[in-house]
């Protein structure tokens, strides 16, 4: 812990932060050529931070360009190789992984190649408005408070341009900072809440959520989709993570504007990364940047 404290302090950065200033997630329209392997998340989020893997374990992890710090999270890429094509869900990164990389779950891979061949060539490109699982969600840091604040968008299919907020019925927009790890930042906090939340999409859609709680650790699903119309009126009761914190919330209201094979590593390929579904160094790296700072002191 104390060595990788000092390299972060010294201004040592992780090998997969080269080439960020060139880093874009795959576009919409363009077919990509490549290469895929695959690896197993153990039922993880990954560096998206998703409370868990998709139901469907259909996702992919990318290399620093295409992962572009965060920005390719939660997009699709439809990923064609010999037996067929999948559309699997951004999720993870690859910190070893050059571009035209992709490393698919096992799931993924077997409905494409046969997974004794380890890596395949692929093409693939990334799917625009793809169908919707359902509504947008919203999940709140463990640790924020009125002081730090930071939200996990999900649900919203295409990759995310910009999330706003403001308190809710009133105030200027503040323009929140996308992280690494996907959550979106407001370093000085947002007030206590309820929040007003606009979320805009690569490809212009954006939906407005209003009654958004500071209740960290829980998932808030909304009654909005990202766009093709909005879910039933009626919100769901929140659902706590694994990792949440007791705390209650509300549900929020919103409204919108404008059976494959599981496969096996051939004998003798070595996973990278420290075995299937290793520790991924700049993960971990990382994450020790997000503390949220303690809550000022009583005024003496």
């Amino acid at each position: 812990m104390l060595v990788l404290s000092l390299a972060l302090r010294s201004g040592a950065a992780p090998a997969c932060a080269a080439s960020r200033a060139l880093a874009a997630p795959p576009a919409g329209g363009t077919v990509h050529k490549g290469k895929a392997t695959f690896y197993d998340s153990k039922g993880a989020g990954g560096n998206c931070s998703y409370p868990s893997a998709p139901a469907d374990r259909r996702y992919v992890a990318l290399g620093p360009s295409e992962y572009a710090a965060g920005a390719a999270c939660g997009g699709f890429l439809d990923v064609t190789g010999p037996r067929g094509t999948v559309r699997v869900l951004v999720m993870d990164q690859c910190p070893e992984c050059e571009p035209g990389h992709l490393d698919l779950s096992r799931e993924a891979f077997a409905e494409i190649a046969d997974p004794v061949q380890g890596v395949v060539g692929i093409s693939y490109r990334a799917a625009v408005d793809p169908p919707l699982p359902g509504p947008l969600t919203f999940r709140i840091k463990e640790g924020a408070s009125q002081w730090w604040f930071a939200v996990l968008v999900g649900q919203h299919g295409n990759p995310l341009r910009s999330v706003e907020l403001r308190q809710d019925g009133s105030g200027a927009w503040r323009a929140a900072a996308r992280q690494d790890y996907n959550y979106w930042l407001i370093e000085s906090g947002a007030g206590p809440g309820p929040y007003a939340i606009r979320v805009t999409d690569v490809h212009g859609h954006r939906a407005t959520a209003t009654g958004i709680r500071l209740a960290p650790g829980q998932v808030q699903r909304s009654t909005v989709s990202m766009y093709g119309g909005a879910a039933p009126a009626r919100a769901s009761t929140p659902a706590r993570t694994p990792s949440a914190r007791p705390s209650r919330s509300a549900s929020p209201s919103l409204s919108a504007s404008p059976q494959p094979r599981g496969g096996r590593l051939p004998a003798g390929r070595a996973r990278r990364g420290g075995g299937v579904g290793g520790p991924r160094p700049c993960r971990r790296l990382r994450r020790l940047t997000v503390s949220p700072p303690a809550p000022p002191g009583p005024a003496t």
